[in-house]
This record gives structure tokens, sequence and C-alpha cells, in this order.
């Protein structure tokens, strides 16, 4: 049990000293390949036009956009 204890103990310690780390450095998490931008990939779907799903989000983006939009400018402050 005390090995388990004490495991458990330096896992925790180190977990807490790279939180440390991260929120001292003000760095963001980069991975080690550079992502997609290295391999020359801008976006994650590389399809000259979005499909259908994709449009219908965005209208309905903009949709909700133009209301609270309209909301705002008819907002009483």
């Amino acid at each position: 049990m005390s090995t388990f204890i004490l495991a458990f103990a330096l896992f925790l310690i180190v977990i807490v000293a790279m939180a440390l780390g991260y929120i001292l450095q003000s760095k963001s998490i980069a991975g080690s390949c550079g992502g997609l931008g290295a391999v020359g990939i801008e976006k994650a779907c590389d399809c000259p036009e979005p499909c259908d799903r994709k449009k219908s989000r965005m209208e309905r983006d903009e949709l909700r956009q133009s209301k609270l939009d309209e909301w705002k400018k008819n907002q009483i402050l």
C-alpha cells in the first residue's frame, strides 16, 4: 500500500510541476510535428467548397448573428 501512495504522490508532484511550468512560461501548447501547417494543409478539409452540413451551420450562425445584432440595436440600456 505504501508503494501505491508513494507512486501516486510522485505522479501528483510531476503533474503540479508541469502545470506550474506551463503557467509561468505563458507559452501555448504546441506539438513536435508542427501540425497540419507543416505539411501544407491550411484547414482540416481541403474541399474547394463547404459540404451541405457546413453550409447549413454557416447559415444558422449568420441568422443567429443577425438576430443578436438586431437585439443589440433595439436594446434599452
